[in-house]
């Protein structure tokens, strides 16, 4: 009997193996040498083809699932298929005031898409404003106030319905276009200008046949498409209406940062103006990317049009916010001061520092569309703790041809890669082993390391006026026990400031007494003398510092630089460092310290351990 022929291999060889059994068991190939023949080629044909159907199933399998998908159009379509739509390029957008300086008339009308220029890196850029605005003189003085301005150009496509044709699509035809710009108006008929605007659907429970909206998917090459509704939900276009779509196409991230710009053209006429700007250009950003279609399509779906968990609200700002690379939630219950009936909301932009006034009430007007009635979202910045490190690391010279300059840099290299990838977003803790392990396995050489730990946070004073100043860490702080390293200063140490305290305006520096007290001091010979032995309080265990009403009237320079803040350092009680609600942790690489040594026990050089040396585990 014949041997079944085994079709559980996908191997180009397994296959190939499997044909040769089989046929070999056939009474009309018992005399053929496979591997010395023509057949050998046949097999290899046959081998090949197999294969490649079962690669191509697999793959065409794998674009079944958003989970295992790769293709743009595949994740996008699955997308879809749960009622989410990847946002689209985002243009860079400012807020600024224009004073138009001779105007006349009882009004003044700047029009949709009037152009304003800046230039950013040597490059320049448009911006235009996306809607009318009228105004009226206050005083004579004609100010637009708060003008919301977008990177790109204005452009209008145009189609004309004929519902003879079933493969009619109303595409925009740029893949760069920002879709919270888009403005769709239909218009009755060549003959009749009557115009009807229409708005995006955001869902379906409350349309019928009259309802003016229309529908937006990504389609092939990074496109959109317009649709409308079938006359059940939604209003359908009919025989000879003019679709008229209305956008901006932009550069994406290009113009983020620009901060100076200047009126091209006129408004109403007059052309002399004065800008100021309320907000530097931000949150210009490319398409979504698959990876994070895929992270929010199925959350999306969850939170059904909602926001009541954190969860809800994290994907709704992503989707509100395409420039958001972070972001973290929690309930008011959960606040540094409880504060019931609020939703904290902190983000990370991908691209600029942190959000204007103008973005926040934005995204905020926006949530409330989804939130519960009683809840109120709020946006906080994000705050960024820094953590400075000294390293100490033992080598064996007789395994490596590299200098302690060069395992110094490398081992450097090291941290700053585990601050970027490890850290700096709302989830990223800082693990201490995580990174002495890292440090070990820099090279091969590196027998060990002790690597401490100190974190610092700024204040920034308002100079010359007593206030309060709270600096939280969220982190305990290292106090074994009462008056703890008092004498030198306890835990905290600072850069330098003068206060009005001091009529001698000597340079001052924060410490602590070891018992919840801290000192404002200035160095006489090196001699600690104290201006303030009161001058605020500090809670070890929940990791903060009070500055009860501290009058700064001058800073000092930090790292050779002039500075506005004052950087204040604590010892943590862990060098496990964990970020709590906004709060954001980053290394400080360059005032944090490397240094190898020859281990010279495993060089050989040591005599039973007797000049060996090992460095402390405890920060100072």
């Amino acid at each position: 009997m014949a041997t079944k022929l085994d079709i559980s291999e996908l191997d180009f060889d397994a296959v190939k193996a499997n044909l040769k059994t089989f046929l070999s068991d056939q009474t009309e190939f018992s005399d053929y040498d496979f591997e010395g023949s023509g057949m050998s080629v046949l097999l290899d044909v046959l081998a090949y083809n197999t294969h490649y159907l079962g690669y191509n199933a697999n793959m065409l399998a794998n674009e079944m699932f958003l989970d295992s998908a790769d293709l743009r159009s595949s994740v996008v379509s699955l997308a879809k298929a749960v009622g989410y739509t990847p946002t689209s390029a985002k243009a860079s957008s400012a807020n600024i005031n224009v004073v138009v300086n001779n105007a006349t008339g009882a009004s003044l009308t700047m029009t949709r898409g009037t152009k304003f220029t800046t230039t950013v890196n040597s490059q320049s850029y448009s911006f235009v404003n996306n809607a009318d605005v009228s105004i009226a003189p206050v005083d004579g003085v004609y100010t637009f106030s708060s003008l919301p301005i977008y990177e790109g150009s204005l452009l209008t496509f145009k189609y004309t319905v004929d519902t003879t044709d079933i493969e009619q699509r109303f595409i925009i035809p740029n893949n760069n276009v920002d879709t919270t710009t888009l403005t769709v108006k239909v218009q009755n008929s060549s003959s009749d200008s009557t115009t009807n605007t229409y708005t995006l659907a955001t869902g379906i429970t409350e349309l019928d046949d009259t309802s003016k909206v229309y529908f937006l998917q990504e389609i092939e090459n990074l496109k959109f498409e317009v649709y409308f509704g079938d006359g059940v939900l939604g209003k359908a276009v009919e025989d000879g209406n003019i679709v008229i779509l209305d956008y901006i196409v932009t550069n994406r991230s290009a113009a983020n940062g620009a901060s100076t710009f200047a009126l091209s053209g006129n408004i109403g006429g007059f052309s002399d103006v004065t800008i100021t700007t309320n907000g530097n250009a931000a949150g210009g950003t490319g398409p979504e990317s698959i990876s994070s279609i895929k992270y929010n399509a199925p959350r999306d779906y969850s939170a059904q049009d909602r926001a009541v968990t954190a969860d809800d609200y994290k994907t709704r700002v992503k989707t509100l916010y395409a420039n958001a690379d972070a972001v973290q939630v929690w309930g008011g219950e959960d606040h540094s001061t409880p504060n019931y009936g609020k939703v904290y909301i902190s983000i990370k932009a991908k691209s600029g520092a942190n959000l204007t006034v103008a973005t926040k009430d934005s995204i905020v007007t926006d949530l409330k569309r989804y939130a519960v009635a009683s809840v109120t979202p709020t946006i906080i910045d994000p705050e960024t703790t820094y953590l400075t490190l000294v390293s100490n690391f033992k080598y064996n010279s007789s395994i490596t041809t590299k200098d302690v300059t060069t395992l110094q840099t490398n081992v450097l290299s090291t941290i700053s890669t585990y601050s970027t990838d490890s850290l700096q977003n709302f989830t990223g803790m800082f693990r201490h082993s995580a990174l002495v392990k890292n440090i070990d396995a820099t090279d091969t050489s590196i027998l060990s390391n002790v690597t401490t730990v100190k974190l610092y946070k700024y204040f920034a004073p308002t100079l010359n006026s007593a206030l309060k100043y709270t600096i939280s860490y969220n982190n305990a702080f290292y106090n074994p026990h009462s008056d703890h390293n008092k004498s030198a200063g306890g835990i905290v140490s600072s850069t330098g400031f003068k206060i009005n305290d001091d009529s001698s305006a000597n340079e001052h520096f924060l410490d602590d007494d070891g018992s919840g007290i801290i000192r404002a001091y200035y160095l006489v010979s090196g001699v600690r003398t104290y201006t303030d032995s009161t001058y605020g309080t500090i809670n070890y265990t929940t990791g903060e510092i009070i500055l009860t009403a501290a009058h700064l009237t001058s800073i000092s320079n930090i790292d050779g630089a002039t500075s506005t803040v004052v950087r204040v350092f604590v010892i943590p009680n862990s060098n496990d460092i964990v970020p709590v609600r906004n709060q954001i942790l980053q290394i400080d690489t360059a005032n944090s310290t490397v240094t190898g040594e020859v281990d010279t026990i495993a060089s050989g050089s040591s005599q039973a351990g007797t000049s060996y040396t090992t460095s402390s585990s405890y920060s100072s």
